[in-house]
């Protein structure tokens, strides 16, 4: 704050010479001074909070983000802020989701794709990720005081996962863009996770890793239990089938394990009992959990097989063992062009992700078939 001499009060006061004039004028002077630098101290707050927010930060940040996200969905970049442009990873007409989006759309695909779920999922930052995998194990032998010891050495695969690109896109009115009530955020979300989670589940169960993320059903190297019925599990001792499975795998990964079936064949197994006449699949009817099969629970995957000849309707085993890879998230094109003459806007939504089995010794899965 800047001195006032005596000097400066004198010629404040010049035009009268009334001691009482020149103080209040000197008082006037302070306050006006005071106010100005109020003033800039809370243009200088706001912009700190402003950068705060844009880092992720304070308790505005994630309204800046969605509001700035919807402001691109109905408006496009050009009317975006450049406060919310950083808020956003905007690259011309395209923008990576703010994180509340992307974790709704999580949420949304778990009710289609549970295999998500229960895997283990990570993101990277590479075109491919590779992770070893034990193929051998060192082991210990017995010997005499002075007899030669037997090497032994672990072996290790490598396992590569790469991403692949899932995409769809979604047309919307202009008249509904230009209707602030109308909930466009969530609709994209919801539309979205549909159809990436029909794409997903059916990958990550059966997908062919080469053009898609390798499934859990169509890896190899897991161990398979058969029916010995050729379309059917066999009539006398149905639930012996499912015995064998649990008991195939290691304590450790059937203490893990979850059943992984469609509905149809949860239903059929509903009907199974053991030699005491008790069912072998128990409901948790008090506290909505899913039901059990010896103790472990049952995902319904609906790409899972029926139940048939040749088919593999049931796989056994530690979902931790396969691998989901994000590489990069919801992305979300605005075209107000392709479908103009329609009145509607395109939004295009595109993902790379990548799955494959890390871990096959953790898997039994069971094959209809005679022998």
């Amino acid at each position: 704050m800047k001195h006032v001499s005596p000097l400066e009060l004198k010629d404040a006061g010049a035009d009268d010479g009334d001691p009482a004039a020149i103080v209040t004028k000197a008082l006037e002077s302070y306050e006006d001074r005071i106010k100005a630098i109020e003033t800039k101290s809370a243009e200088r707050l706001d912009r700190l909070e402003a950068k705060l927010n844009r880092q992720g930060h304070g308790a505005g940040a994630d309204d800046l983000e969605r509001k700035s996200f919807e402001t691109f969905l109905r408006h496009g970049p050009d009317s975006l802020t450049e406060i919310e442009k950083k808020s956003l990873a905007a690259a011309g007409n395209t923008v990576l989701t703010p994180p509340e989006f992307g974790a709704e759309v999580l949420k949304l695909l778990r009710q289609f794709s549970p295999i998500r779920q229960y895997a283990r999922v990570v993101t990277v930052g590479a075109a491919q990720v590779q992770y070893p995998s034990r193929t051998g194990s060192t082991a210990a032998t017995w010997v005499a005081d002075t007899a030669d010891r037997t090497p032994s050495e672990p072996a290790y695969a490598g396992v590569t996962i790469t991403p692949y690109e899932a995409a769809t896109y979604t047309d919307v009115s202009n008249q509904l863009l230009e209707d602030n009530a109308y909930n466009l955020e969530g609709e994209l979300a919801s539309d979205t996770a549909e159809s990436f989670a029909i794409a997903e589940g059916t990958a990550f169960v059966k997908g062919n890793g080469t053009t898609q993320p390798a499934g859990l059903m169509t890896a190899t190297g897991i161990a398979q239990i058969i029916t010995g019925a050729a379309a059917d599990f066999p009539a006398s001792t149905p639930a012996d089938v499912l015995i064998k499975m649990f008991h195939a795998l290691p304590t450790l990964w059937a203490q893990r394990g979850a059943w992984l079936m469609n509905r149809n064949t949860i239903a059929a197994i509903r009907l199974f009992k053991d030699s005491m006449g008790r069912y072998l699949l128990i409901d948790d009817l008090n506290n909505g959990a899913a039901p059990t099969l010896l103790g472990r629970p049952i995902v319904e995957a609906p790409d899972m097989d029926d139940i048939g000849a040749n088919k593999f309707p049931i796989l056994f085993g530690d979902l931790s063992g396969y691998r989901i890879v994000d590489r990069i998230s919801f992305q979300v094109l605005r075209d107000p062009y392709s479908m103009a003459t329609k009145g509607q806007t395109r939004f295009h939504s595109r993902k790379r992700v990548g799955g494959s089995i890390t871990n096959p010794d953790r898997f039994v899965k069971l094959k209809v078939s005679a022998s």
